[in-house]
């Protein structure tokens, strides 16, 4: 464990399937320890994306996508902070915002010193292996201090600040993230959704609201609970953007770095891989599930069709298998840039393209879009506010973290200034793939923009919405 209905609207299409859209679910996020659950769930009426017709397409299979992109790919890496991956690309003056758009003059470069004076710290291997900043929530909220961004360097009475926690990667390391982004669009303004560890940001990317704090919880029953001592089992009801999809007869799958390991162990934990460095055979050596926010919920907790190794997504891209239309995919711990833990920078920044590049050379390039985020900042500075909490969930939003968006439909060289965070995709997702009807779960997919800022309408066929 990580630190301590549906409307088809192609005008040729072929096997379009339909049903009603599912009602806003009546839980949010109260834990239980078995399937009954109750809950607070928002009440913000579903938000309708009237989508006009998209491009021709004779081979769609399920419920046909609103635009040219039939599958996505997201990575989702962790633990990093905008400034500290992509605050020395960026060229503008820090507090300048600049709307310009065009490369990195159109983003605002990371602060010579923090509000209180200290320098950035250089992020190396070396340093990232042997420190992992304290982002617990109450910690995140002391260091944000109400958008004075102030207390990352800072002593505080809970022993939050410290110098370390201010650092910019080196960048002989993510220069391959740089050329990436020259090559696609760069959004820099999405946050992570909650302040906080990475197993309650990782929710978002199911239920796009509030379900626990930090890594107080891991997945009831889930394969590799074996391997984690230090959260509460839970387990919660109600709808998730795969349940949607799963309804809609969408294919989609997680692909998880080191699950076939985890289930081939059999309840006992899987002997650690040679390239992980670190002493023992648990994260980050070792798949954790309380990494996968679908393994919380009794409808997809280790079903073998929608949680898959990571391996499988090599071969499908290799040439066997099909794609599934959505993708999760996270690394192995040690792979993942999670700091500390004798883990490196570098080994995450290579699986990360070494994916990125799989999909390029693959037979689905020029019809999938490929994410990479984060799912939350690690406790890194960064200089820019956050915006207030949440009118859905009354939660508080937590510090940028990276976004890029890649392949054919990706704006170039692009610089989006959209605030967007985890709901986003979520949002997106409904709108391609579940007839364009943004807003099903009832949560903050009813109220955070889509994704549609970094995409190129004259590629997808038809504009995605950019609110």
């Amino acid at each position: 464990m990580r630190f301590l209905g549906l409307l088809c609207v192609a005008p040729v299409l072929v096997a379009c399937s339909s049903s009603s859209s599912p009602s806003p679910p009546n839980d949010g996020g109260t834990k239980t320890s078995d399937a009954s659950v109750t809950t607070d769930a928002a009440s913000d009426a579903p938000v309708v994306d009237e989508p006009d017709a998209g491009p021709q397409d004779t081979t769609c299979a399920g419920p046909c996508p609103t635009s040219a992109i039939k599958h996505i790919v997201i990575i989702v890496q962790e633990n990093h902070s905008f400034d500290d991956h992509f605050g020395g690309y960026c060229t503008a003056t820090p507090g300048s915002n600049p709307t310009c758009n065009v490369g990195p003059s159109c983003c605002e470069a990371m602060p010579a010193a923090d509000p209180t004076g200290v320098k950035p710290t250089l992020l190396t291997d070396a340093e990232h292996a042997q420190f992992d900043p304290n982002h617990a929530k109450a910690c995140e909220l002391t260091e944000i201090d109400n958008g004075k961004m102030d207390g990352y360097a800072a002593a505080s009475d809970a022993g939050c600040g410290y110098a370390g926690n201010v650092a910019i990667a080196d960048p002989t390391i993510v220069q391959p993230y740089w050329d990436l982004a020259a090559q696609g669009a760069l959004a820099d303004r999405y946050f992570q959704p909650l302040v906080g560890e990475s197993s309650a940001n990782d929710m978002y990317l199911a239920r796009a609201h509030w379900v626990f704090d930090d890594n107080d919880d891991a997945p009831q029953g889930a394969v590799g609970m074996t391997c984690d001592s230090e959260s509460t089992p839970a387990q919660y009801a109600g709808q998730t953007i795969g349940d949607l999809l799963n309804t809609a007869s969408v294919p989609w799958t997680w692909f998880s770095g080191g699950y076939g390991a985890m289930v081939d162990a059999g309840g006992a934990c899987p002997a650690k891989p040679p390239a992980c460095k670190f002493a023992f055979s648990f994260y980050p050596c070792a798949f954790d599930p309380s990494d996968v926010p679908f393994e919380y919920y009794a409808s997809t907790v280790d079903n073998p069709a929608t949680i898959k190794d990571l391996s499988a997504l090599d071969d499908i891209l290799a040439g066997t298998g099909d794609l599934p239309a959505v993708s999760f995919v996270k690394a192995i711990g040690y792979e993942s840039e999670h700091p500390g833990l004798d883990t490196t920078l570098s080994a995450g920044v290579a699986r990360a393209t070494q994916i990125i590049s799989a999909v390029e050379t693959s037979r689905y390039y020029s019809d999938t879009l490929v994410i990479l985020t984060y799912d939350e900042s690690g406790g890194y500075f960064d200089h820019v506010a956050p915006p207030q909490e949440s009118t859905v969930d009354n939660e508080p939003y937590g510090a940028r973290i990276p976004f890029l968006a890649l392949g054919p439909f990706a704006r170039s060289n692009y610089i989006s200034h959209v605030t967007m965070e985890h709901s986003s995709l979520v949002k997106f997702i409904e709108w391609n793939w579940l007839g364009g009807t943004t807003g099903q779960l009832g949560t903050r997919d009813a109220v955070v923009a889509n994704i549609g800022s970094v995409l190129d309408p004259t590629r997808t066929g038809v504009a995605v919405p950019s609110n």
